[in-house]
């Protein structure tokens, strides 16, 4: 992989779902979901999910949608980059680049869970709320009993905001 220039962002299409579940089970470092989620994800909520890639190559993802009940918020449900990718800024610069899209017109707020061991991700969301100016709260989220496969850690809830981006994207 290259620098950050040489990787084009998109919305994914139905066609990108098993390249995300493969880019998934590559990584190693993510829940597995069926192929089936991925390939939904990818047909019902492209709009709110972008992919990157590097000459043809799926270098990473971010897969969210919007609660029906939150129209405001973009919940993140994925983010994942290939072994080959890491370390170049690329998942910031998947996220900033999906809340800048139209399919995140009027989100003032991001939500996700992280487990408390993940701390790449945690690291990553404290970077995003610092760059849009705005406050990281934690509360409970999901707590590890709700998860039925033994070892499954608690998933607390960050959520980051409020935040414009429009105003963001005006000033550069």
């Amino acid at each position: 992989m290259a620098d950050g220039n040489e990787f084009s962002f998109r919305s994914p299409t139905v066609v990108d779902g098993g390249r995300i579940w493969q880019l998934v089970i590559d990584a190693g470092t993510l829940d597995r979901n069926s192929s089936y989620a991925y390939v939904l994800l990818c047909r019902d909520f492209a709009e709110t999910c972008i992919i990157a890639e590097h000459f043809g190559d799926l270098a990473g993802f971010v897969t969210g949608y919007r609660p029906p009940s939150r129209p405001d918020t973009l919940f993140v449900w994925q983010v994942g980059v290939a072994p080959s990718a890491r370390g170049k800024g690329l998942a910031s610069a998947l996220l900033t680049k999906l809340l800048g899209s139209g399919g995140c017109q009027g989100v003032r707020f991001l939500e996700t869970t992280v487990s408390p061991s993940n701390e790449a991700s945690r690291a990553l969301f404290k970077s995003l709320a610092r760059r849009l100016d705005a406050n990281l709260e934690e509360s409970a989220g999901f707590g590890a009993e709700l998860f039925p496969e033994s070892g499954h850690e608690a998933e607390p809830l960050l959520r980051i905001g409020p935040f414009d981006i429009s105003k963001r994207r005006s000033t550069g």
